[in-house]
């Protein structure tokens, strides 16, 4: 490096260098890049194209959103929506944070600290968490309130020191209040002015209206779902050609989680269930600590995350070899209960509906193999306590406040489990499988 400075200084005059040198080091300021706490278009034109405020979601559908709520909203209402809290795992470290799906739908920020505030006359309101130097180096840069405005196209935007001077006022000025329950913080609720609305019985759930908005999902949302639910079918098959080299949970929960991030995702659904054996009649298993004996299945429910949306997927099969002649039949049977379902999930039917039907056709198919004494529903409901699915998106139980018995309309995605839970918890509860036959 010295040489190449000396052969350049050499060649041109000392004040040439040195403005050359300047307008170099000018020239690079420029083009620094604002950390705003997580991706946009100039930090990462990768991942994200010129307009967008998350990866596949433009300002212009945020907008459009806010826009549909307050269409919903009664006049003179007011809606607070909290960013999820940071939850610690020890005394300073914390677990890996996750936005609260409703504010994220709102306002595409995926940071904590933030309350968002949506009314008719003030559109969207951001109170941001201050940067302070301390929080700086031990975590990182965070939005605040220019990110606000600029980049997520907030219409007023505070410090969330002025929250408890603003606010009130708002809140006065309002007949009806909406707000996200499960994220509420004190910060809001101590408030005298919310206190009154709580007394006059004017407080209500956000997420009537939240989920019923998300519930549809745009062409934008349901290609970045496509993406995650394709993500996680290609880290399930490779975990499935890696379980008879490796037959154990806690590898197979490994590999399916490390082929998902490889492939973009930024974290797991959820936990994987990864049952060999008897566990995999625990719906929700999750310790993933034992050895898949021979001859055993292994069941795997698993999903990764996507830009804010989830897949979810189940499979069950043998590991170690392959089916027996009683397994091959009962997963026959599942299998075309399957499919006979998913022609069903179309405009107009309902996921009740549908449920309803599978079990139908299993309680009819496991009466002729011998697994069911009667068609009774309790003992039914022994073999497979789940329903048939639920609905999916920036939540693997998306838009709880849905009813199952809602029509399904285009746009609405729904889990239909391929009933892998009931062919793994049939086969591995009743032990003798043979000699039922």
């Amino acid at each position: 490096m010295h040489c190449v400075m000396r052969k350049l200084t050499n060649s041109i005059s000392r004040t040439q260098f040195r403005t050359k040198i300047v307008g170099f080091r000018s020239y690079c300021s420029n083009k620094v890049v604002v950390d705003i706490g997580q991706p946009t278009p100039a930090s990462h034109p990768k991942l994200l194209k010129d307009g967008e405020i998350t990866p596949g979601i433009s300002s212009d559908e945020y907008i459009e959103r806010r826009k549909k709520l307050l269409d919903l909203l009664p006049e003179k209402s007011l809606a607070i929506i909290a960013a999820a809290p940071v939850k610690m795992m020890t005394d300073v470290v914390p677990y890996t944070f996750r936005q609260d799906a409703d504010y994220l739908y709102i306002t595409g920020c995926q940071q904590p600290g933030g309350v968002a505030v949506l009314g008719h006359d003030i559109g969207l309101c951001m109170f941001m968490p201050e940067v302070k130097p301390y929080d700086v180096t031990w975590q990182g840069q965070i939005a605040g309130v220019e990110a606000a405005l600029d980049t997520f196209k907030a219409d007023k935007a505070y410090p969330m020191r002025k929250l408890r001077e603003i606010l009130p006022d708002m809140l006065r000025g309002s007949s009806k209040l909406f707000h996200n329950t499960q994220t509420a913080t004190s910060t809001y609720t101590e408030l005298e002015a919310f206190q009154k609305l709580v007394y006059c019985n004017n407080v209500r759930d956000l997420s009537v209206y939240t989920h019923q908005l998300r519930w549809i999902k745009s062409p934008a949302e349901l290609k970045l779902m496509k993406e995650a639910a394709s993500i996680a079918c290609q880290a399930l098959l490779l975990t499935m050609l890696h379980s008879k080299t490796y037959p154990f949970e806690g590898m197979l929960a490994a590999k399916v989680e490390y082929e998902c991030r490889m492939r973009g995702a930024q974290r797991m659904g959820f936990n994987p269930v990864v049952g060999g054996g008897p566990n995999a009649s625990v719906i929700h298993y999750s310790r993933n600590d034992q050895k898949i004996k021979q001859g055993d299945l292994v069941l795997m429910d698993v999903g990764c995350e996507l830009h804010g949306y989830v897949s979810d997927l189940t499979r069950t099969w043998p590991p170690c070899g392959s089916f027996s002649s009683s397994q091959e039949e009962l997963y026959e049977l599942i299998l075309e209960t399957n499919k006979l379902c998913v022609e069903l999930c179309k405009p107009g039917a309902s996921i009740r509906e549908i449920h309803n039907y599978s079990v139908d056709m299993l309680q009819k198919g496991f009466k002729e193999i011998g697994l069911l004494k009667n068609g009774g529903s309790s003992s039914y409901h022994k073999l497979n306590p789940t329903s048939i699915g639920h609905y999916l998106g920036m939540d693997i139980h998306d838009c709880s406040m849905v009813s199952f018995d809602a029509p399904l309309k285009p746009g609405v995605v729904s889990y239909f489990l391929d009933y892998a839970i009931v062919l793994s918890t049939t086969l591995l509860s009743i032990s003798n499988m043979e000699k039922l036959k």
